[in-house]
C-alpha cells in the first residue's frame, strides 16, 4: 500500500503526478526543480525582451530547490534529516557544481550524517532550470 503526497507549499509538479509516495517507511520524491512555489517561476533564471533565456543563478536555484524539497518532506511528515539519498542532475556540470557542493555543505554540514548522493550532468530538464533533486528519505517510527 502506498500513499501519494502534494505538497501546498511546493511547486505544482509539471507533469501528471505527486511531489511524493510514501511506502511503508520510505518516502520517494518526484524530481524537485528550483520553481518559485507562488508564481511558477523560476528562481535565477534571466530573460531577455523576447523571453529568451540568457543566464541564471545557480546559487539561487540550489537554494529554491532545497526548500522546495524541504516544504514536500513537512508535508510528508518527514524532516530534513530525514533524507537518506540525494540524485541530483544539474544541466552544465562544468560551470555548476562547484557552487552546487558549496550550498550542499551549508545545508549538509556534517558529511557523516548527510545523505548518500549521487551528481549526474545531463544535457536537459524538461524545464528550463540548471538544476533538480530527486530524492529518498527514510521515516522512523518517531512519526
Amino acid at each position: 500500500m502506498s500513499e501519494a503526497v502534494q505538497a501546498g507549499g511546493a511547486p505544482k509538479p509539471v507533469g501528471h503526478y505527486p511531489h511524493a509516495r510514501r511506502v511503508g517507511d520510505l518516502l520517494f520524491l518526484s524530481g524537485i526543480g528550483p520553481r518559485d512555489p507562488v508564481s511558477n517561476a523560476i528562481v535565477g533564471n534571466v530573460h531577455d525582451a523576447d523571453g529568451r533565456l540568457i543566464s541564471y543563478d545557480i546559487d539561487a536555484q540550489c537554494r529554491a530547490v532545497f526548500a522546495n524539497v524541504r516544504a514536500v518532506l513537512q508535508a510528508s511528515g518527514a524532516h530534513w534529516e530525514d533524507l537518506v539519498d540525494v540524485t541530483v542532475y544539474l544541466t552544465d556540470m562544468d560551470h555548476d557544481f562547484k557552487t552546487y557542493n558549496q550550498v550542499w555543505a551549508e545545508y549538509f554540514p556534517d558529511a557523516a550524517t548527510a545523505p548518500c548522493r549521487t551528481t549526474l550532468g545531463i544535457g536537459s530538464l524538461p524545464t528550463p532550470i540548471a538544476i533538480e533533486l530527486k530524492c529518498i528519505a527514510h521515516l522512523p517510527e518517531r512519526r
